[in-house]
């Protein structure tokens, strides 16, 4: 029987899905470790510099000792770690010398796996991030073959772009990455094939959400056509616009006649953790989709078009969504066809909305764009329409931006910061406001326990401490006394 390995995305691409990054906390992680090491997951999908700074900006925890606990208590299972390679946090492209430094600290506070995700494919950019990984560490590189559909982006345009990073010895292995959920079965059928013709021995792992019910389907076809291993969500962190749910890919390819590397008592027990901390913090689980072919065309996130609608009905312009949607496909036509991944859906779709409310088309260009058209992205894959570039670049703000500083050096931050701080703390305030540091090092370590039990308790009584009335109150419930005294803080 064939083996097939699972990764598991909950912490990181499930929380970024189905709950804005913001559903999980460092407490929350950490009490699933013991959890998640059982199961024998081939990695752990489990932070990006987004992450990090979500964790630092709305939960004030320090993401280093996230990482740091958590390679602790899963010494067997590689935290791994998504990155557009020469970015950290900052939109900016960052000087060698400062992603070298990152890469230093994420694998000596226990990072063992990288994705390399350029979403311009750029060759050259992914082939030095690589190199800056592997200098700095020996954990694995893993190279993002980032689908997406356009009259670019055929079979030809994946297995040149693997087999080009492929000559690279710093390049472990690859996945195709499907962040819009757009992969079809009949796709998967000839691309699969295409890139492992190109990759030899290296591995190749798929990462297919389910935004559209394509996902499941299409990485059990990827799994007949030799892929080593399928991203899943476990319990309510899977399925809906995250990863295939894990408790049922494992039964689908176990029907199929795979032998799947994953304890099932453990994955059941993980299953259970996840959705008990769904259900105690009001997290949505996610849920099966169904297929809607209008997505293929406009290829808008949920979350994306969920904010763009809001828009719309504040300006009292509800009845325009049709109309936005439509000159979204065209606005990425014009561009180019940037891949719908973070920070591009929200690029293209802000634009889509300025042509449609606006006077003319492209008469209010947002700063991103116009980046995204100096290439500071990026080289965009296909050449931006030359009449959009020319109405974009011959307007005053393109020239400000076109001087806009570059990141700085290493050496001029250090002088900026001070040559005494430790690098983790160093990093953080070389890309984040200041005052946001200084609130995550206030408040300490993070929580090491968390009972989803108890949570709703806990949530009623910060709610009554908050209120200035409230002096000393006490509640009893079978067996259970719980005080609150004036002054007390939780």
């Amino acid at each position: 029987m064939t083996e097939i390995r699972l990764v598991d995305v909950t912490m990181r691409d499930g929380n970024q899905s189905l709950w804005g990054a913001t559903g999980l906390n460092t407490a929350h992680m950490l009490q699933a470790a013991a959890l998640t090491e059982a199961c024998g997951f081939r990695a752990i999908d489990f932070s990006s510099s987004s992450h990090m700074a979500v964790a630092v900006r709305y939960f004030r925890n320090d993401p280093w000792e996230r990482m740091r606990r958590m390679r602790a208590a899963m010494p067997t299972t590689p935290l791994q770690f998504i990155t557009t390679g020469l970015r950290f946090i900052a939109w900016q492209q960052a000087d060698p010398e400062f992603m070298r430094l990152v890469y230093r600290a994420l694998q000596a506070n226990g990072v063992g796996r990288f994705v390399l995700l350029d979403p311009m494919h750029e060759v050259p950019a992914v082939i030095e991030a690589a190199r800056l990984v592997k200098a700095e560490g020996d954990a694995e590189v893993m190279c993002a073959l980032t689908f997406t559909l356009s009259e670019i982006h055929t079979d030809e345009f994946y297995a040149n772009f693997a087999m080009a990073v492929g000559q690279s010895a710093d390049i472990d292995l690859y996945y195709i990455k499907d962040p819009a959920g757009l992969l079809s079965v009949d796709r998967v059928r000839t691309l699969v094939p295409a890139i492992k013709a190109v990759i030899g021995d290296k591995a190749l792992e798929i990462h297919a959400h389910t935004t559209v019910g394509q996902g499941m389907l299409s990485s059990l076809e990827a799994a007949r056509l030799g892929v080593s291993a399928i991203h899943v969500g476990v319990g309510a962190g899977g399925d809906g616009s995250s990863l295939p749910e894990a408790n049922r890919m494992v039964a689908n390819l176990e029907e199929a006649g795979f032998l799947v590397g994953i304890d099932k008592p453990a994955l059941a027990r993980l299953t259970t953790y996840w959705n008990k901390v769904a259900a105690a913090e009001g997290l949505p689980p996610g849920r099966p989709q169904n297929f809607d072919a209008s997505f293929l065309r406009h290829q808008i996130a949920g979350g994306v078009m969920t904010t763009i609608a809001r828009q719309l009905e504040e300006l009292g312009l509800a009845d325009r969504m049709d109309a936005v949607i439509e000159e979204t496909g065209q606005v990425r036509a014009d561009l180019g066809y940037p891949i719908m991944v973070t920070p591009f859906p929200q690029m293209v779709m802000t634009q889509a909305l300025f042509n449609v409310i606006g006077d003319r088309r492209y008469a209010q260009v947002s700063d991103q764009v116009i980046r995204y058209c100096m290439g500071k992205f990026g080289k965009p894959t296909s050449p931006v329409d030359p009449a959009v570039l020319a109405t974009i670049m011959d307007r005053p703000r393109s020239r400000e931006l076109e001087n806009e500083p570059m990141f700085p050096a290493v050496a001029d931050l250090r002088r900026q910061f001070g040559s005494h701080l430790p690098d983790e703390e160093f990093l953080l305030r070389a890309v984040m406001p200041g005052e946001q540091v200084d609130a995550m090092l206030a408040a300490g370590p993070s929580r090491s326990t968390y009972t989803p039990e108890a949570a709703p308790i806990i949530s009623l009584l910060r709610q009554l401490a908050a209120r200035p009335h409230a002096r000393d109150i006490v509640v009893e419930r079978g067996g259970l006394r719980m005080a609150l005294h004036a002054g007390a803080s939780l």
